[in-house]
């Protein structure tokens, strides 16, 4: 029963926001590059959108992208007042060296390219990386809006070119796709969980 209320409501949040258009993109932005990401779910929307409007496709890639900028943007703004103290309790010491010292090295491509990448190639620990050691922000929009940039400009591009084939695709293998998308999201959220009682528990103890 339960299983069955979440597939409702997942349902109906995506038409939602399918029905919203350029609009539903940058909400769905909003919440794809937080700490609870949806892998995966702004690629789908927006070969969607494009596949069913293939003269807009151009504008689906840019909506897409400047959701993808303001979501990063206040990942990174909140990791900034964090400072690097909590960056490093919210992903564990040893992880967020690693990813501090890729950053130190890379700068401007530790986020450019992450951005670039599809899933489940993670994007969040590289925005709060940039946060947390006071990058600058001219840099790191500039970054992220050339990685998402160029990522939704192809899926967008694909979604119009294969928009036929895509759209019989979704239409048969829709609930599957869907229940795949929820998974994944209960599986994001499962593990920011754990990752905030382990930052409440150290911060306990310190």
């Amino acid at each position: 029963m339960l299983t069955q209320i979440h597939f409702l409501i997942a349902v109906t949040v995506w038409s939602w926001l399918r029905h919203l258009g350029g609009l539903g993109l940058i909400l769905l932005g909003l919440a794809d590059n937080s700490v609870v990401p949806l892998p995966g779910s702004m690629d789908v929307l927006t070969i969607l959108l494009a596949a069913r409007h293939h003269d807009l496709w151009w504008y689906y890639a840019f909506m897409a992208t400047v959701g993808a900028v303001i979501g990063g943007y206040i990942t990174y703004y909140l990791a900034r007042k964090g400072g690097k103290e909590a960056f490093e309790r919210k992903l564990s010491k040893s992880r967020a060296d690693k990813i501090s010292e890729k950053f130190e090295r890379w700068g401007f491509f530790a986020v450019a390219v992450p951005a670039l990448l599809p899933p489940p190639f993670p994007l969040v620990p590289f925005l709060l990386a940039a946060g947390a050691m006071q990058y600058s922000r001219r840099k790191f929009v500039a970054a992220l809006a050339l990685g998402r940039g160029i990522r939704y400009t192809i899926v967008a591009g694909l979604g119009a070119v294969y928009g036929r084939h895509i759209v019989r695709f979704f239409s048969r293998y829709y609930k599957p796709a869907l229940f795949t998308l929820i998974g994944l999201a209960v599986i994001a959220g499962v593990f920011s969980l754990v990752q905030y009682y382990r930052y409440k528990s150290r911060t306990a103890t310190a």
